[in-house]
């Protein structure tokens, strides 16, 4: 809309030269979602030193317009100019110089002589200097006009850029509601996709359950009847043999007294054939019925002792930890630097105050413990040691690593008495048999060995696993043996003769370290995420499981009286389990990850070894 220029509007005193009005621009068509609160980032937080000086500087313009409102102007006062002056000016701003100098010197020359009257060179008349005053200020106006057209092309200029701006990013923010709405969909659509599969990822982990234990039970059966199978082979053949001789070489006389003794042919066979079986025979090699062979056995080999003995070391147990008796619990004592790298596992000495330490610098040590004091460095391994276990009276070390060997090291000697080298992989475990005759351990190749120190071989292989076997274990004074594995489940072995008796699922993640407590009847795990459960052996169900952490749980252990367990965690803690009420409470100390922690027999003191290259000492 526009007017005439030139018009007078309403407001006093206002011109202008040509009137429109801008329409504003209807968003009626767009709709604008709104956004949830936690899209919007949060304003940053307001600088405390710039808002007092922000109040100050207002405080002192207000100050300074009260001055400026109270000063005093001096007056001013306008004398009206004479009719020379006037015409002077006039030619100066015009730039006639040439006529200002005549007119200058016709003036002064008519002024002496007389003949300008006193009403010539008097004032000029208020209508001249009213008129250049006019005049000066339209030059004024007019300067201004200029300036407010360039503003206002540039305004109009600004308003154009902006507008263009706003349309692309109101085309950005349709777009981006469109991708987002998208996403959601797709969110949702694979939220109700993945909820879809998870009735059928349980049942078919139940199936699979189900399967493992069938294909255990299923194995035991097979293997029970094989030598059953072998059992009535040989007792047939026997009593085959037997009757043949009867009937060709016995005479009526011998006849008469054996059966006058009550022992009949068949029940002498019988006999016969079970002394047979005791006896060792060499293997047939034309004879492809495994039923009918049996395994040849060395002259050295050790025989396993019956699983009918009792822990000495139950009397001992004299009542629960001190860690929850005293105040304070568990303090650290004494720090030993121990490697030049970290430290895998500890073991303590079961006689003595000695303590012996594995480490990835391929060597291990014996400490006298307190003080800390070096008593023997073993070096002979090719790559990190993993693991380390006294011999039960004191006299030898075993221990494994990644180098796939295991070695056995004698006190007296000094050195490495035997290796050996039957694993695959790395060795990540070893454990001795209470009898001190056989050394079990666990390796990156999914299997298990049984090792004979008497006959110097590997007398039982444990497959059954599906990943590496990161922890063994015997049960003290027990042919049991309990593995743990990346697999995540824990097994229990029969070491004499290889089978697997019970497996316990439940873990999420890869089982690193598995325990018997010292009756045991409890069986603890823990994994790579920091949990830790806990078994019941007699019923093979699960006690309780226990969240530490994010963390891995490295390595755990129950103290003597089996009502504390320590885990060695990978934050660089020690945590302590209360295991009847389930609470955990935490020593720090150690630098890094710690990997290994045991409790002494007496319960007295806590040794904790970790990645940060020391071993400390809680007591």
């Amino acid at each position: 809309m526009a007017e005439n220029p030139g018009t007078r509007v309403h407001e006093a005193g206002a011109y202008y030269l040509e009137r429109a009005s801008v329409l504003e621009d209807s968003d009626d068509e767009f709709q604008y979602e709104e956004l949830p609160l936690e899209d919007l980032e949060s304003e940053a937080d307001e600088d405390l030193h710039a808002a007092v000086r922000t109040i100050q500087e207002a405080q002192e313009d207000e100050e300074a317009a009260r001055l400026w409102e109270k000063r005093t102007i001096p007056p001013v006062t306008q004398r009206p100019e004479v009719v020379d002056d006037f015409v002077h000016n006039f030619l100066v701003k015009m730039g006639m110089m040439r006529t200002l100098d005549c007119f200058q010197t016709e003036w002064y020359e008519l002024q002496q002589r007389g003949v300008l009257n006193s009403e010539d060179i008097s004032t000029v008349p208020d209508v001249y200097t009213r008129n250049q005053q006019l005049d000066s200020q339209l030059k004024t106006i007019r300067g201004d006009l200029d300036k407010f057209k360039n503003a206002a092309n540039k305004a109009k200029d600004t308003y154009v850029k902006l507008r263009k701006e706003r349309d692309f990013h109101r085309m950005h923010h349709k777009r981006v509601v469109q991708e987002k709405n998208k996403l959601i969909e797709d969110i949702k659509r694979l939220k109700r996709h993945y909820a879809s599969y998870e009735p059928t990822l349980t049942q078919l982990k139940q199936k699979y359950e189900a399967a493992m234990k069938e294909k255990m039970l299923s194995k035991l059966e097979r293997d029970r009847a094989v030598h059953q199978v072998a059992g009535l082979q040989a007792t047939l053949r026997n009593l085959e043999h037997s009757e043949t001789l009867d009937s060709q070489d016995m005479t009526r006389e011998e006849r008469r007294l054996m059966y006058a003794s009550g022992t009949g042919p068949t029940q002498s066979s019988v006999r016969s054939a079970r002394e047979g079986s005791t006896r060792p025979r060499e293997v047939d090699e034309n004879n492809c019925d495994v039923t009918n062979q049996e395994l040849p056995r060395h002259p050295d080999d050790s025989e396993f002792p019956p699983d009918t003995r009792v822990n000495p070391d139950l009397g001992e147990v004299k009542g629960p930890s001190s860690h929850l008796t005293r105040t304070g619990g568990f303090r650290l004592t004494h720090t030993i630097q121990a490697h030049s790298l970290a430290i895998s596992s500890i073991a303590l000495h079961p006689q003595k105050p000695i303590l012996a330490t594995s480490s990835d610098d391929q060597t291990w040590k014996m400490w006298a413990i307190p003080n800390g004091d070096v008593i023997m460095t073993g070096e002979g391994h090719t790559d990190w040691v993993a693991d380390c276990d006294f011999r039960p009276d004191g006299s030898q070390l075993v221990t494994g690593s990644g180098d796939s060997t295991v070695k056995i090291w004698d006190f007296s000697k000094a050195e490495c008495i035997h290796t050996f080298t039957d694993h695959q992989h790395a060795v990540w475990g070893c454990s001795w048999h209470s009898c001190g005759d056989f050394v079990a351990s666990c390796s990156m190749d999914n299997t298990s060995k049984i090792w004979d120190l008497n006959s110097l071989r590997c007398r039982v292989t444990l497959r059954g696993h599906a990943d590496s076997v990161n922890s063994i274990m015997f049960l003290p004074y027990s042919n049991t043996l309990l593995t743990g594995s990346a697999d995540k489940t824990l097994s229990l072995w029969d070491a004499r003769t290889g089978l697997c008796g019970q497996t316990f699922y439940g873990h999420i993640h890869s089982i690193n370290h598995a325990i018997f407590n010292l009756k045991g009847d409890i069986v603890a795990s823990c994994d790579s995420y920091g949990v830790v459960k806990m078994w019941d052996n007699r019923t093979c169900a699960l006690i309780t499981s226990v969240e530490s952490g994010p963390h891995p749980a490295n390595h755990i252990a129950f103290d003597a009286s089996g009502t504390v367990l320590s885990i060695a965690s990978g934050d660089g803690t020690v945590k302590i389990l209360d295991v009847g009420t389930g609470q955990i409470s935490s020593l720090d100390g150690h630098e890094d990850s710690v990997q290994a922690v045991l409790f002494d027999k007496s319960g007295d003191f806590l040794v904790s070894g970790g990645s940060d290259n020391t071993v400390r000492i809680w007591s």
